[in-house]
């Protein structure tokens, strides 16, 4: 499996640089990328909320990083959670279930995500 990992960020600081790759600090749910983000593309591009962050606040961007790091807003995160809950594989992988209880989970505390790409 190639992973694509989220994890939810405790204490946002927009100054931070938050390109080291930590995953374990967020406890991230990995999903594999090929066989869910290559699907989700189109529909990640086309929510017109979904505006995310490179590793630095700075940084503005309208797709998630497939190959680096990825700051998501909460604002962000419920288009996100509609792309996942939508997938028709939803309730048959733990992994994507898990992913979209993380990002409620988010949502629900006012919290950013990180997502670490392949």
């Amino acid at each position: 499996m190639i992973k694509t990992e989220f994890g939810i960020i405790e204490n946002f600081d927009r100054k931070r640089d938050y390109t080291p790759y930590t995953p374990e600090k967020y406890h991230c749910v990995a999903i594999d990328d090929d066989v869910y983000m290559n699907d989700w593309w189109d529909a990640l591009l086309h929510i017109d909320t979904f505006n995310v962050y490179a590793p630095h606040i700075l940084h503005p961007q309208k797709a998630l990083s497939r190959w680096g790091i990825t700051i998501i807003p909460p604002y962000s995160l419920p288009g996100l959670l509609d792309v996942v809950c939508s997938d028709k594989r939803y309730l048959c992988d733990p992994r994507l279930t898990a992913l979209a209880m993380l990002i409620q989970q988010a949502i629900e505390r006012g919290k950013y995500m990180i997502h670490y790409g392949v």
